[in-house]
């Protein structure tokens, strides 16, 4: 979501929006309130000032002392004991997050046609819910509308399809329900590649807008993938697809997926 839409959802100015993100601007909870509801968020989700219970508390306490290993390990113990409705079905649905500019569209499509199962981009299943576009979304009802049906679209395929490949937005794994419901029920690929890659394929997807300011574009995009980066990582594959072709990538992640089973 641009500071452009944030600012006009929230009912506030771009540039304090600006000041908030460079760490200058005068905090205020009512405008922060703001904030929050334009991008479909509790107002502590920003300020942290949740009051959990006991139990959850030292859940957290003990899960902090963990190593990242170790938290693998106990995220997937978590999951076996209590995730319980999570689909049987979970190695036949593979799903690819990842910027985009990854390459999860075109490599998606390619392990669907070799898998012989149905592709799907989970952004244009969001448009047909929706019966419009994903800017005319974001322009006229905000992140809150995108997120309830990215994840209502993302139920529906669950429901519906037994096998498939589905390629998702870049920010899913910003949405943690939705992430873990895909975590839940997918295998769940990361297709990364170079930042100048993602930046040379999204140009050549149409995308003129980088060009504008090409240097702060790159700054911005190395600091989101930057950010994202633990997040993908839960992801049960990772793929580079930096300076190789389809045919290659696809015969690496049809193998990594048969090793997975």
């Amino acid at each position: 979501m641009s500071r452009k839409l944030l600012a006009g959802h929230a009912g506030i100015s771009e540039r304090y929006i600006t000041q908030l993100e460079s760490g200058k601007g005068n905090v205020s909870i009512l405008l922060l309130r703001q904030i929050a509801g334009a991008l479909g968020l509790p107002l502590s989700r920003l300020v942290e000032d949740e009051n959990p219970s006991p139990e959850l508390t030292l859940v957290w306490q003990f899960l902090a002392r963990l190593s990242p290993a170790q938290l693998k390990d106990a995220y997937a113990s978590l999951s076996t004991q209590f995730a319980a409705g999570a689909s049987a079905s979970r190695s036949q649905r593979i799903a690819l997050v990842g910027l985009r500019g990854a390459g999860k569209t075109t490599l998606g499509a390619a392990i669907a046609e070799a898998r012989g199962v149905p592709f799907y981009e989970l952004d244009r299943e969001v448009e047909r819910l929706s019966g419009t576009s994903l800017g005319a979304i974001l322009e006229l009802y905000g992140q809150q509308a995108y997120r309830r049906y990215e994840v209502q679209a993302l139920q529906e395929l669950l429901e519906s399809e037994q096998q498939f490949v589905v390629a998702t937005g870049g920010g899913i794994v910003s949405e943690a329900s939705t992430y873990e419901l895909l975590l839940r029920n997918c295998v769940t690929v990361w297709v990364r590649t170079s930042p100048e890659e993602h930046m040379a394929r999204v140009i050549a997807q149409g995308d003129r807008r980088p060009m504008a300011g090409s240097q702060q574009a790159m700054d911005d995009l190395r600091r989101i993938l930057e950010e994202r980066t633990p997040l993908y990582a839960r992801a049960d594959l990772t793929i580079d697809t930096a300076g190789r072709s389809v045919q290659q990538s696809t015969r690496q992640l049809l193998s990594a997926l048969k090793r997975q089973k």
